[in-house]
């Protein structure tokens, strides 16, 4: 399935990989070092799309300067790529006057005509106390953009003034006509023994909201005890 422009296909469920099935004089972009594999018809090449100063700002939000660009030559070509954790791929549909924001890290390939601008976030909640909430991705321009998050997605329709309050970590992105700002969870015993962390995102409608089953933060958390560390005598492994 996909748009009349470009055909893809998303395989896999909780490891997913998407393909892209591009024709002659079509192209395609994505983060440096998600692609999987190829056809060798494909050609692949590093730009700095935007220009010297949205490489600037990718490079200052902790992205690479460069982006990868994939076009087919000689008929049609694919080409697949995957995020670099367990998690789901989703399609987003965009439109002329449409913009999604999703957190940092989440956009994973599009379109060419599809833009990825990094959003510093103003706001003094989101800056100072959001962590990752502070740096976004805002896609927006004409055609399909795939995003990809850990664990499973779930989304939400939020109607107009209609409020949701999800944990920092968990929300991977909205709609532009949705608002929101991050504040500090108040009260010491919800701190320290609720488990939820120091951070509320409030999202408030009209619009789309995803939110993700699972974030690297946490997964990382769960692994550490697990991981092989360095000790005086040399490496030991946890059991």
């Amino acid at each position: 399935m996909g748009s009349d422009r470009m055909k893809y296909k998303i395989t896999g469920d909780n490891l997913q990989i998407v393909t892209l099935e591009i024709e002659s004089g079509e192209k395609v972009y994505a983060e440096a070092g998600s692609m999987v594999y190829m056809s060798g018809n494909i050609h692949m090449e590093a730009k700095s799309r935007g220009g010297l100063f949205k490489g600037l700002k990718r490079k200052l939000a902790g992205e690479s300067f460069f982006m990868t660009e994939f076009s087919s030559v000689g008929g049609t070509g694919i080409v697949a790529f995957a995020g670099n954790a367990p998690g789901t791929i989703k399609p987003i549909e965009l439109s002329p006057g449409k913009e999604f924001l999703v957190q940092k890290d989440a956009f994973l390939c599009a379109e060419d005509s599809v833009d990825m601008d990094i959003a510093f976030q103003r706001r003094l909640g989101s800056a100072f106390f959001g962590g990752e909430g502070f740096i976004l991705e805002k896609l927006s321009g004409e055609g399909i953009a795939f995003i990809h998050a850990c664990g499973d997605f779930v989304e939400f329709d939020l109607k107009d003034g209609q409020i949701l309050k999800v944990d920092t970590g968990s929300v991977v992105g909205w709609d532009s006509t949705v608002t929101f700002d991050i504040e500090s969870v108040k009260g010491i015993k919800t701190i320290f023994f609720g488990g939820e962390g120091l951070f509320l995102t409030t999202l408030k409608g009209p619009g789309k909201v995803i939110l993700q089953s699972m974030n690297l933060s946490n997964l990382a958390t769960a692994l550490a005890p697990f991981m092989p560390r360095e000790t005086s005598g040399g490496l030991t492994v946890k059991i």
